[in-house]
């Protein structure tokens, strides 16, 4: 008797585990998922959605890849779908968890695994002293009401992006400015994902915007090509819309454009 009664709970419990470890792996997916959905559709605020959905999504996906993980005790008395379901809810769940919390160890210091965190600024340029000036933009980013100012923060945000991104630093090189500038539009133009807005060859300078993935949030920049002695100097900079840091977003825009552009010049 108490054989048998342990083999109906054995198969009890391989029914159901894998089953709940999956159905929390796809809760943790539709909370992440109802994010972004709820930020393009103005239904919910991003900063609201970050703190009310992705941050429990994380302990749902911790849930659901455990008990996913407890349900490969019973592997022997699973059907075929019961198997399925565990192996998808333990590999669901691990990425539901790994993709916010990625995010977040870029700015804690975690040992072992980021012990100098990203500055939390959202606003980089390769001229801190004179940083190229948003006009093309402005329209756009003044329709989205509350988004971040186009004014430079001044001394304390270039010392904090010096701090952790003293990599920034404008391109020369021996071209004069025109061919320069027709250099850099046509690196931007071939970046990926970028929109280029206006381009003005008498000005030098370029401006557009890219558009997030996942969030749909909205960068933009500027690039501007001036006259150095006999050759010339490209600086850049980008800026978030939205939100108090960028994550390293704009700072890794920069780095890959310049190193898109500098082959050309030489």
């Amino acid at each position: 008797m108490a054989e048998m009664t342990m083999r109906a709970t054995e198969s009890r419990m391989a029914h159901y585990v894998p089953r709940l470890g999956f159905w929390l792996a796809v809760l943790a997916g539709l909370m992440l998922a109802a994010l972004p959905i709820g930020w393009r559709t103005g239904l919910l605020f991003f900063r609201d959605g970050f703190t009310y959905l992705m941050r429990p999504a994380v302990f749902v996906g911790v849930a659901a890849a455990v008990v996913s993980l407890i349900a490969l005790f019973w592997w022997g008395r699973m059907n075929r779908g019961g198997r399925v379901m565990a192996l998808l809810g333990l590999a669901a769940g691990l990425v539901f968890v790994y993709y916010p919390l990625q995010f977040y160890a870029k700015l804690y210091p975690i040992p072992l695994v980021n012990n100098v965190p990203l500055p939390r600024i959202h606003d980089i340029t390769t001229d801190v002293e004179n940083p190229p000036a948003f006009a093309a933009t402005l329209a756009a980013r003044e329709g989205e009401k509350g988004s971040n100012t186009v004014a430079y923060g001044g001394a304390a945000l270039a010392r904090a992006q010096h701090d952790g991104y003293p990599d920034i630093v404008p391109l020369m090189t021996k071209l004069a400015p025109d061919y320069a500038f027709k250099q850099a539009l046509a690196t931007a133009q071939g970046m990926s994902g970028w929109t280029i807005v206006k381009s003005d060859p008498a000005a030098h300078t370029i401006e557009g915007s890219q558009r997030s993935l996942f969030m749909g949030f909205t960068d933009d920049f500027v690039i501007r090509v001036s006259a150095d002695g006999t050759g010339s100097r490209i600086d850049m900079r980008s800026e978030s819309r939205w939100g108090i840091s960028d994550f390293g977003v704009n700072a890794g825009r920069i780095r890959a454009y310049m190193a898109a552009l500098k082959p050309k010049l030489s």
